[in-house]
Order: structure tokens, then sequence, then C-alpha cells
């Protein structure tokens, strides 16, 4: 006899939120006891969810739909002039995919990114264990990529493998080489990696409108938007100029 188990969703109380400090926010996690694996994995992030370490979540705010999943249709991709430069620029990087294990030159890079780039942001003073909790669990298939130049380590892009696409979990990368724009030209690779595996997506987690920080996400065009338990494409940088549903 086959047993089958119901997905359950939690939702938290509500707490300030992290992008839109004036306001509250509440946050719905599938069951972090219900067996996961890729598939569940691939079907809930083309409803919207996202990965946090083990943890399957989806903004849940009332009177609030600030946070929007993106995800690039990687073949329909056109790169920008300056998207273009971008990848000019780094094109003398050395890129390596390595599995998703702890090693003591990422994490140190980590601890740099964090201190000069994201001060008093809430993940200061990370752990081995902590950094390994953020961004990998064991029902993942997740790798690491590795960008360097004349072999010093430049930047880290975790990147999940789902079922039809990649997802974009974090990029962390030595703020001396800022003027690269390494993160926005991980997400370029990302895209080039994704075409290259036959994979139809690259998701980039949530877009927030009011979150200077998010705006980078809204660059990567065409792009489709989640709205209204639906997939929409928005072709501009500016939301309300899209063809959404209300």
């Amino acid at each position: 006899m086959t047993t089958f188990q119901k997905l359950g969703f939690y939702a938290t109380p509500p707490h300030r939120c992290n992008y839109l400090p004036e306001q509250d926010a509440v946050t719905l996690f599938a069951d972090p006891n219900f067996p996961k694996n890729k598939r569940l994995y691939s079907a809930l992030t083309a409803s919207g969810f996202r990965r946090s370490g083990s943890h399957l979540y989806v903004p849940h705010c009332k009177g609030c739909t600030a946070c929007i999943s993106v995800r690039v249709p990687v073949d329909e991709f056109v790169p920008a002039r300056n998207q273009m430069r971008t990848w000019k620029r780094n094109e003398d990087l050395v890129i390596v995919e390595t599995p998703a294990l702890y090693n003591q030159e990422h994490f140190d890079l980590y601890e740099k990114y964090l201190a000069m780039r994201h001060a008093d942001g809430g993940m200061d003073n990370p752990t081995p264990d902590s950094y390994m909790d953020f961004l990998t669990t064991e029902w993942t298939e997740t790798i690491f990529f590795e960008f360097r130049k004349n072999e010093k380590l430049v930047a880290v892009a975790v990147t999940d493998i789902l079922d039809d696409a990649l997802s974009a979990i974090y990029t962390f990368y030595d703020p001396e080489y800022a003027r690269r724009s390494p993160g926005k030209f991980a997400i370029l690779y990302q895209i080039a990696q994704a075409s290259a595996r036959g994979f139809k997506w690259l998701y980039l987690g949530y877009w927030i409108k009011q979150c200077n920080k998010m705006n980078y996400k809204s660059e990567y065009q065409p792009q489709q938007v989640y709205r209204n338990n639906n997939w929409h494409y928005c072709y501009t940088e500016n939301e309300d100029e899209c063809s959404l549903p209300g």
C-alpha cells in the first residue's frame, strides 16, 4: 500500500519587511518536515516560490504584492548594450563549476562581501555552518560557479538545477572588482548556462520595484513575472507599463 502525504504550508506572524522596512511582512513556508526533491522544488518554483537554505517560501503579505517572482526565458533573452559591455569586460575570467561543498576560500570571500556590501544587514558575522545552511540543502542539486582572474577568486554564483531551469540563488564577490559588475555578469553567465543545458528559464527570485537593490533584476529582457497564479511577459523595466492583470 502506498502512503501519500499532503504538503502543508505555514504562515509566519507579521514581522518587519527586510526590503520595505516601513511595512510588515508575512511569509508562507512549505512544511519543513515534508520530504522534498527536485520535482517538488521545480513545481513550487514555477508557482512563485523561492529557496533559502532548506526552506521553500513565498511572500504572503496582506494588502501588499510588491514581491514579484521573475524569470528569464533564456532562448529569447536579448542582451542590452551595457550588458554586452559587461560580458566583454569579464571575458578574461576563468569560470569553473564546482560542487556545493564547503570551501574556505569561498567562505573568506563571502565574509568580505557581507562586511563591505551588507554591513548591519542581518547577515554579518557568518559562521561556516550558517553559510552552508543559507546556500545549500541536502535535497537540492546545487552548484557553485567560480569566477577567477589570474587564479584570484573574484566571485561565486550559487545556482540550483531544476527540472527545466536554473535558479540563481545568491552571488557574492570581491568588492574590489565591483567595476566589473560581477553580480550582473554572473546572471548573464547563468542565462548562457541555462540555454546551453537546454533549459527554458533562469529564475531570479523576487523583484521589488520600490527597492533599489532589486532594480537590476528588471534589466534582463524579455522576462516573465508571476502574478495572479500565472506567468506574464513583461518587456519593460517599469511594472506599471507591463500588461499585467490587476
